[in-house]
């Protein structure tokens, strides 16, 4: 089973060009880490200023230490994190499959 996070951003004016790259170089490293299964970002087509985050990882430790990597500090908390309007975050994990 695996643990998926999505998180939206809205980024402030004019600063989803700046966003996107760092973003980019995030995802590159992200997929690097061993319990990363998918790491794609996404932009709005209606609003550019909207990212949205699609992260998978084995099992919600491996996002844990995903969080403590030097990348994800540096990166994200550090260069993002203070050109965003907004951040929501959310965690899941997957329902069990219903058989009919």
């Amino acid at each position: 089973m695996s643990y998926v996070v999505v998180a939206r951003y809205h980024t402030k004016e004019g600063k989803e060009n700046t966003v996107l790259p760092l973003l980019d170089t995030m995802a590159a490293a992200s997929r690097q880490e061993p319990g990363n299964l998918a790491y794609r970002v996404h932009q709005g087509t209606e609003d550019p200023r909207a990212i949205v985050l699609y992260e998978e990882y084995g099992s919600e430790a491996d996002f844990t230490a995903h969080c403590a990597t030097a990348h994800f500090q540096e990166i994200v908390l550090g260069k993002v994190v203070p050109l965003l309007e907004s951040r929501d975050v959310l965690r899941c994990a997957p329902r069990p499959e219903v058989r009919a």
